[in-house]
């Protein structure tokens, strides 16, 4: 396998016993990336629960075919209002089915958010302040510990430089975030989220890439608080960031020496969005759609972001935000359309992905120790031999 030098950190060499006799000829393949190469996939929930038939079904299962032939991740749904839209009955069933689905074609999830003032349950209104906190941390741990095994990822804050100033709309959240202080409620979620699952990875995750993100971080790590990944969103409805602009967001959140995960990513194959919104959400087209030249900039423009955040050491993860059109924001970001169709950015997503960064199948003749020695990307692979069937990591 040959590697280009930019991601030379991502590769190893691996020696492996395969027999004892030398000139055996081995078949070698990988079977998964270590990377995680994700994208969010909501749909699968109703999917899982039998809510599909007919043409929405056989729609359905072309997705999710050509998602697990790109991705080894997925983000699954646990925002409050809609996870638990009256308490006490959480919709928990239902997300376990959908997690049961993933893990059954060895992809790996994760939940999002386990906080977030957005599409919060509109419930805990009727609670003070006091109250919130509790059912809050009660509910992060409930969540965690039902999912264990299935689910061993979390964001467990979502965009919390925000939230105290957050002034759309009353929400619980944001009312115990205002009265306890950003940090304070991040240093309770985490700790209780830990306390509840100690070898889960637990993020925080922003969309505001600034300095006052990097110096929330900052403040916790320094007040004790174990963050294992560092979520960062790149929702660019408003144009490609560029290579620039991307490695300075990594030179800022690599001081930190954790794992980066690149958690909702977005570029648009259609009309930009204008660049006087301020959110996202204020933008209303209804009639966005795809244009010739909007598929082929979505594509380039993919590639670029891509290959520069696999160049990165720090960078574990990506994942697409949403993997078909219309799904976010109503916009076209998909990898595939409406009828799960792959558009460009998908097939040169699907050449590196399991293309330039991936052993696809190569041929070995064991040593005189019955040996042979294969070099890849981190990740899991089998070797055949004399129909012996050896797995492997690199």
């Amino acid at each position: 396998m040959e590697i280009n030098n930019k991601y030379s950190h991502r590769t190893a060499k691996r020696t492996v016993k395969i027999a004892e006799n030398e000139n055996l000829k081995v078949t070698v393949k990988q079977k998964k990336h270590a990377f995680l190469f994700g994208c969010s996939e909501f749909s699968s929930v109703q999917y899982a629960s039998g809510e599909f038939t007919g043409a929405e079904k056989l729609i359905a299962e072309e997705r999710y075919e050509r998602l697990a032939a790109l991705f080894n991740f997925v983000t699954l749904p646990f925002y409050w209002g809609r996870f638990e839209p009256e308490r006490g009955k959480p919709i928990t069933e239902q997300v376990k089915k959908a997690a049961e689905f993933y893990r059954g074609k060895g992809i790996t999830l994760k939940g999002h958010p386990l906080c977030w003032h957005t599409v919060c349950a509109d419930w805990l209104m009727e609670l003070s302040n006091e109250e919130i906190l509790k059912t809050q941390l009660d509910r992060i741990e409930r969540d965690v510990k039902q999912f264990a095994g299935l689910i061993d990822m979390w964001d467990v804050i979502n965009e919390a430089v925000i939230m105290p100033v957050f002034d759309k709309y009353d929400n619980g959240v944001t009312r115990i975030c205002v009265e306890y202080g950003r940090e304070e409620l991040c240093k309770k979620l985490f700790a209780r989220a830990r306390e509840a699952a100690p070898n889960s990875t637990l993020l925080i995750n922003d969309f505001n890439l600034s300095e006052n993100y990097a110096k929330l971080i900052e403040n916790l790590l320094d007040d004790g608080v174990t963050i294992d990944a560092i979520g960062l969103q790149t929702h660019m409805h408003q144009g490609y960031y560029g290579v620039e602009k991307t490695l300075e967001i990594l030179e800022r959140f690599s001081r930190f020496k954790l794992p980066l995960h690149f958690t909702e990513t977005t570029l648009v194959s259609g009309e930009i969005m204008p660049p006087e919104i301020v959110d996202l959400n204020d933008y209303k087209n209804d009639n966005w759609v795809s244009t010739p030249d909007g598929l082929e900039r979505q594509a380039r423009e993919t590639v670029m972001h891509y290959e520069t955040l696999f160049a990165h050491p720090l960078v574990k993860s990506v994942t697409w935000w949403s993997f078909n059109d219309g799904l976010w924001l109503g916009a076209p970001s998909g990898l595939i359309t409406k009828d799960s169709k792959p558009k460009p950015a998908y097939n040169e997503l699907l050449k590196r992905i399991k293309g330039e960064w991936w052993l696809e199948e190569e041929e070995h003749i064991t040593n005189e120790n019955g040996e042979i020695t294969v070099t890849g990307c981190f990740g899991e692979y089998e070797a055949v031999c004399e129909g012996k069937t050896i797995e492997f990591s690199i």
